[in-house]
């Protein structure tokens, strides 16, 4: 963990440093960012009614990482982690950690029972099912060429309660 490490909500002069953050992490596909600041701009102009959350890692005051989450509509107290990114020079550091473990810790306290990751089986991804792993997510579903012909998606859990 490091120590100059702070967390808090996301403001509207973070949106610049995010988008490095995005634009930076080589498995996110140009796409992947677009959808990606779709989901900040919703935020952005609605924090507490556009059903996401969203929290910034910074370290000695510059952005280092984020998570989006939100509850998952239409089911009892699921959540989805919808975004999360570290800059690659900022990476084992236990940014990442820090960012999931404050997320499920604000799930629980919104009475989220169970947390889930929705991600790629391609090679590229290989390093963020590990880390999802690494931190109690276990694999609850494949849903083959999900994404495209031979990327399949993979849906992680963890239990909150």
């Amino acid at each position: 963990m490091t120590h100059n490490l702070r967390l808090r909500p996301m403001t509207p002069a973070d949106k610049p440093a995010i988008m490095q953050v995005l634009k930076g992490t080589p498995e996110f596909t140009p796409a992947e960012v677009t959808i990606a600041e779709e989901v900040i701009d919703t935020y952005l102009g609605d924090p507490k009614g556009s059903g996401y959350y969203v929290l910034v890692a910074e370290i000695d005051s510059s952005l280092a990482g984020y998570i989006c989450y939100g509850p998952v509509p239409m089911t009892q107290d699921t959540w989805d982690i919808y975004w999360i990114a570290v800059l690659p020079e900022s990476q084992r550091l236990g940014i990442g950690k820090s960012l999931l473990s404050s997320a499920e810790e604000r799930i629980r306290k919104a009475r989220g029972r169970m947390a889930l990751i929705e991600t790629s089986s391609t090679k590229q991804y290989e390093k963020a099912r590990q880390f999802y792993r690494s931190q109690g997510y276990e694999l609850a579903s494949i849903i083959d060429d999900f994404y495209s012909p031979g990327d399949d998606g993979l849906i992680f859990k963890k239990l909150l309660l």
